[in-house]
C-alpha cells in the first residue's frame, strides 16, 4: 500500500478499497473501534462487522422491554430487525414475532404480513414513512448488503415498495402516535417515543403509551 493511495483515502476519493484492505489497515495502524469505524466511513463503507455488533444486546439491555411491560416495547436494530421485545409487544402486533426461524423485522412485517393491514389502521402512510426512513438509514451505510437484501425482499413481495422505492423519499427516525386495531378492543390510539442505546446508535428502543380517550 503505497503513501499516495493512502493519501487519496484519508481524502475522500473515489478509490473502493476492499473490506478486507481496510482491516488489514486498521490493524496495521493498531486502531481502536471508533477510530476503525471513522476509517471505514472515510472510506464510504458500513464499518466492518456493524450489523454483527447492533445485534449484540448486553442482558440488561435486553431485559428493558420486559421492564416496561404492560406497554409495548421493543429493541430494534438498523434494519428494524426486533432484538427484544415484551408480551404487549405480540398483542399489538400479531404475527411480528413469527418469521420462520429468522429474527422478527418490523419492516417485514409491516410490507409483507396480511395482519398488518389490518392493525395498522393509517397503513399508507405509516408504511410510506417506514419505507423513507429505511431509504435514510441504508445511504448511511452503502457498503451493508443487509438493506439490499431487505429492500430486495420487499420490491420482490410488495406492490407498493415497488412503486414508492423509486421516489428516493426519506425521511428521520422519529416519534409520534399510531392507530392500532387491537383484538378485542377495537382502534386504540398509542403515542410512540424512541431512543438509542448508549455506545450503540443503531439499536433503538421503542415504547408505546396508550393515549387517554382511546
Amino acid at each position: 500500500m503505497s503513501a499516495t493511495w493512502y493519501t487519496y483515502l484519508e481524502q475522500g476519493r473515489d478509490i473502493r478499497p476492499s473490506d478486507q484492505v481496510l482491516q488489514a489497515l486498521a490493524t496495521a495502524l493498531r486502531l481502536g473501534p471508533h477510530e476503525c469505524d471513522h476509517l471505514f466511513r472515510l472510506a464510504g463503507r458500513a464499518p466492518a462487522g456493524e450489523a454483527a455488533a447492533a445485534e449484540a444486546l448486553a442482558p440488561e439491555v435486553a431485559a428493558v422491554p420486559h421492564l416496561l411491560q404492560p406497554h409495548p416495547a421493543y429493541l430494534i436494530d438498523g434494519t428494524y430487525d426486533v432484538l427484544s421485545h415484551n408480551p404487549a409487544t405480540e398483542d399489538v402486533f400479531p404475527g411480528l414475532v413469527t418469521d420462520g426461524g429468522r429474527p422478527p423485522n418490523f419492516v417485514r412485517w409491516t410490507f409483507l404480513t396480511p395482519e398488518a393491514r389490518e392493525v395498522l389502521v393509517d397503513w399508507e402512510p405509516e408504511a410510506r414513512g417506514l419505507l423513507a426512513r429505511v431509504r435514510t438509514l441504508a445511504g448511511g451505510h452503502p457498503g451493508d448488503p443487509c438493506y439490499g437484501r431487505l429492500v430486495e425482499e420487499l420490491k420482490d413481495g410488495c406492490a407498493e415498495v415497488r412503486a414508492w422505492w423509486p421516489r428516493f423519499e426519506v425521511e428521520a427516525r422519529r416519534g409520534g402516535h399510531k392507530r392500532l386495531r387491537v383484538r378485542g378492543r377495537g382502534v386504540v390510539t398509542y403515542a410512540y417515543t424512541a431512543f438509542h442505546t448508549a455506545g450503540r446508535p443503531e439499536q433503538t428502543l421503542v415504547i408505546y403509551a396508550e393515549q387517554d380517550g382511546s
